[in-house]
């Protein structure tokens, strides 16, 4: 069974930088992706960033390009967001997600079949 842990949110300074973790237990990642996603209340989730495991162009929201990079780490198969620049916009619980079969160039919350617990990212102007 896939579970993934997200760690390393915290409280920033607009400005400032976070790197979140998404440790994987349970599977060995060798094709399919991972999501990461922000949500803050009252408004739908919404895809940050995807890396794919057979190498594909990593995708980001437009909002975080330039600021966000997904790095993955294929020793321990975690991956993590390193988020630089950051904004109050920014402000969200952040969860990554995995499907650990073929992912597509688009893709849908109800495309990951695992996802994690969340952490909190809050960023002040």
């Amino acid at each position: 069974q896939v579970t993934l842990v997200e760690s390393g949110g915290d409280s920033v300074q607009a400005g400032g930088s976070l790197r979140l973790s998404c440790v994987v237990r349970g599977y060995i990642f060798t094709s399919g992706c991972i999501g990461w996603f922000r949500q803050v209340p009252g408004k739908e989730r919404e895809e940050v960033a995807r890396a794919y495991r057979d190498g594909r162009k990593m995708f980001y929201r437009d909002s975080v390009k330039g600021r966000f990079a997904i790095t993955q780490d294929s020793n321990s198969n975690n991956e993590y967001l390193q988020m630089n620049n950051l904004e109050p916009g920014d402000t969200a619980m952040y969860y990554c997600a995995a499907k650990t079969r073929s992912c597509g160039v688009e893709m849908s919350l109800r495309d990951y079949t695992t996802w994690g617990q969340g952490t909190q990212v809050t960023v002040s102007s």
